[in-house]
């Protein structure tokens, strides 16, 4: 086992151990039977061809870089573990919590991030009854789709304007954690609106997730800025190596 490898493991087993500590039970994501079934498949259809344009480039950028591969385990590692922090909120019985996705888009890009969120909410589903399976496709597209090509759009604009790597990394992190939450209140009042006023419910719940939101996405955004520029200063061979992803 190479040390990559090796690294990947420890910090994927590390990141299990953490989440199965014994804690009160919140909801996190979108729970399963919370949509209906038409929602759910459509959701689930439109993520799919942004996880096989993902895998796709996970297999063409593996060929040229052998050492990609554990370099994109640690990331989901640290995606899988970001969003495994739930923070209650009492007016929409449900959590918040950070993605780290913002992060991954910048590190291996969106179409990567897009792969190792979708592990990861899978894994959550499957292991922590952090979301459902029928409901994996609307996670997928709102934490792993929107998160990532906000963060990275984010990104790659910031740095194009003249913007330091840093503050053009903490807008990632900022834009990529509000965009992740404004997808999902999307999702959600589209589907339980019924007859009401879609507007209406879209407001209600997004409302529902302002007092955690706004705070949490600023911690994300400076989080997102600091594993950056620590990774810049301690090993920036990870960085040339993986140059695709966007960091300059």
């Amino acid at each position: 086992m190479t040390r990559y490898s090796q690294r990947t493991a420890l910090a994927v087993l590390t990141a299990a151990a953490v989440c199965l500590l014994p804690e009160a039970a919140f909801a996190m994501h979108i729970s399963e039977g919370i949509l209906p079934a038409s929602w759910a498949v459509l959701w689930g259809a439109l993520a799919i061809p942004f996880v096989a344009w993902g895998l796709r480039d996970l297999r063409r950028r593996s060929r040229n870089e052998p050492a990609f591969k554990p370099f994109v385990g640690l990331v989901g590692a640290a995606v899988f573990l970001i969003s495994c922090m739930p923070i209650p909120i009492p007016t929409a019985g449900t959590c918040s919590h950070p993605c780290g996705t913002g992060l991954a888009a910048i590190l291996i890009g969106p179409g990567l991030t897009v792969v190792v969120a979708s592990i990861a909410l899978t894994l959550q589903a499957l292991f922590l009854a952090h979301g459902g399976l029928t409901t994996l496709g609307a996670n997928i597209l709102s934490m792993g789709v929107a998160g990532a090509y906000i963060g990275y759009g984010a990104y790659w604009i910031g740095r194009r304007l003249g913007l330091h790597v840093l503050a053009a990394a903490a807008l990632a992190g900022v834009l990529s954690d509000w965009g992740t939450y404004a997808v999902t209140s999307l999702e959600l009042a589209s589907a339980l609106h019924g007859g009401g006023s879609f507007s209406a419910m879209f407001s209600l719940i997004l409302l529902a997730f302002v007092p955690t939101q706004i705070p949490l996405g600023l911690v994300e955004g400076a989080l997102c800025a600091g594993a950056l520029k620590f990774i810049r200063s301690r090993r920036p061979e990870l960085l040339r190596s993986v140059s695709v992803g966007g960091v300059s």
